[in-house]
């Protein structure tokens, strides 16, 4: 008997990961390793950059950060002069490895590390930025949990302008809930992440399906 479309068995998020690297699926043609435009644009790398260094330098100490799902670090290099210890986190392995060739800092580690299925690195504060959009409910439901450990949560999610259905569920890889208008809302069924305080850091609108990249501070 014929399998559906629908019975098909969703590919490892790793494997998929490195797919997404190896045929350049989020561009970068001649690059070794690319994670796409939302890292290189300068139109939303310079604010989200500027916004969070700001928000770095506001705490009354330099701080721990988590970078859950650094990509090829390009923002995440960026943001080392305003921290005490920068723990890189990515779940491809060749991109790690590329990543400690081409970065290297006294207060830099990189890990690579399945956010879903492994314990994450201590810190005060984690960075997800535009990681959960890829991830099945599934996989982020797993992780939510884990954050409880850090002071605050600095999420950035690539979502639809205005009133839009939450968290409406895909299969992890390339794609986003943008296409189904949908995007994910941590605070909503069936994740109710539980945080003292929320607040929006910064707001960039986008040209494709009327979408938004909202990064806020949970604490």
């Amino acid at each position: 008997m014929a399998t559906s479309k629908n019975d098909k068995k969703p590919w490892p998020t790793k494997e998929a990961m490195q797919q997404i690297y190896d045929l350049k699926l989020w561009g970068g043609t001649g690059i070794d390793y690319y994670s796409g435009a939302g890292s290189h644009d300068p139109k939303t790398m310079e604010p989200y950059v500027k916004e969070v260094a700001s928000f770095l330098r506001s705490l009354e100490k330099p701080v721990e950060i988590c970078d859950l799902g650094c990509g090829d670090f390009n923002i995440g290099s960026q943001l080392l002069p305003y921290v005490s210890k920068y723990i890189a986190v990515d779940i491809v392995p060749e991109l790690i490895e590329r990543n400690k060739e081409k970065y290297t800092k006294e207060n830099l580690t990189f890990q690579c590390l399945d956010l879903a299925k492994d314990t994450l690195p201590s810190g005060n504060v984690a960075i997800l930025r535009q990681v959960l959009q890829h991830l099945s409910n599934a996989e982020i439901a797993q992780i939510v949990p884990k954050l409880k450990v850090y002071d605050h949560v600095i999420l950035t999610e690539h979502v639809p302008k205005g009133i839009f259905k939450p968290n409406i569920d895909i299969i992890s890889g390339q794609g986003i809930r943008l296409k189904k208008k949908s995007g994910i809302d941590l605070s909503a069924a069936p994740f109710y992440m539980d945080f003292t305080s929320k607040r929006d850091l910064i707001s960039i609108e986008t040209d494709d399906y009327k979408g938004v990249i909202i990064t806020s501070i949970y604490s």
